[in-house]
């Protein structure tokens, strides 16, 4: 990721951040005067906004470190570590509103909810969403620290639609147990989102080969460079998201080492890796198929 682009994440967050921050005042008050559970809910999902973007912007900054002789790939990690707290703070968020929710769905006399207080401090609620996704938008698939702070705003955004249905239903005709439901919903809602973040943060900690690249795909296309004779020992993992890394064995004939073609044939794989597969970090050794019939290493059928 540029300086450029880290940067404008930082900008984008801490607008992001300092929106949320001024509603989430504003909906626990409404919260508390209202009753509602629904808006309670939604304060604790904006609560883990705020946290989470909070998060999501010293994790850019640490990323931003240059890399040194300890930390040779740089802190670009501590993206993924950001998203992982996020994700965990989204599953407990939805967890424990859920339970509450539940709880007052089956309960025989549900607590009154003001639903006129709750519709307007929702209807604000909902305003500093729109207005904190849009700032976030243009740069949401930029990295997993912005993915999370994204999903994050989005899913309170929903939370306070959901929050806004509740509260007509109150006015309207007075059944107070649309609060719950509309909780119920938002953690359902949540949920998944918690999953998928927590699901990509793992496939990164675990050095998974990204979703969207194919091993296999990798190796025919450097198998197919004039002079390859075999590709194996193929890892591909990533630091963060969008920054895949690459390494092979690549076992080529005699001629291309006699002839002086190795450098040449370096700089082609790169370029492939680098056009087709957005890789820019490889490491690849070459080998004369001398060493790898008579080594360790048997050629990739």
């Amino acid at each position: 990721m540029t300086h450029e682009h880290t940067h404008s994440n930082r900008r984008r967050l801490a607008i992001a951040l300092a929106i949320i921050v001024v509603f989430l005042v504003v909906e626990i008050v409404g919260a508390v005067l209202s009753g509602s559970l629904a808006l309670l809910g939604d304060a604790g999902h904006m609560f883990s906004d705020s946290l989470g973007l909070t998060i999501a912007l010293i994790a850019t900054v640490i990323a931003a470190r240059p890399a040194n002789d300890r930390q040779t790939f740089g802190y670009q990690r501590a993206e993924v570590f950001g998203a992982l707290i996020n994700g965990s703070i989204l599953a407990v968020v939805a967890l424990a509103v859920g339970i509450e929710g539940v709880r007052r769905l089956v309960a025989e006399e549900p607590p009154e909810v003001a639903g006129t207080a709750m519709l307007v401090v929702a209807a604000a609620g909902l305003a500093a969403n729109v207005a904190a996704l849009l700032v976030l938008h243009d740069r949401r698939d930029s990295s997993i620290n912005m993915r999370g702070a994204y999903l994050e705003v989005l899913g309170d955004l929903i939370g306070s639609v959901l929050a806004i249905a509740a509260s007509i239903v109150i006015v309207t005709t007075g059944f107070t147990k649309a609060d719950a439901a509309a909780s119920v919903a938002i953690a359902l809602l949540i949920a998944p989102r918690a999953f998928v973040l927590l699901r990509d943060v793992f496939r990164v900690l675990a050095q998974s080969v990204p979703a969207d690249i194919s091993v296999a795909t990798i190796r025919e296309h450097l198998g197919g460079v004039d002079g390859v004779v075999d590709v194996h020992d193929v890892h591909v993992w990533s630091i963060t998201s969008g920054s895949p890394v690459f390494s092979a064995h690549v076992v080529v004939e005699a001629e291309v080492f006699a002839e002086g073609r190795a450098g040449a044939m370096l700089r082609e794989f790169d370029d492939c890796l680098r056009d087709h597969f957005d890789v820019d970090h490889s490491t690849i050794q070459l080998e004369p198929i001398e060493h790898a019939t008579h080594g360790s290493h048997q050629p990739h059928p």
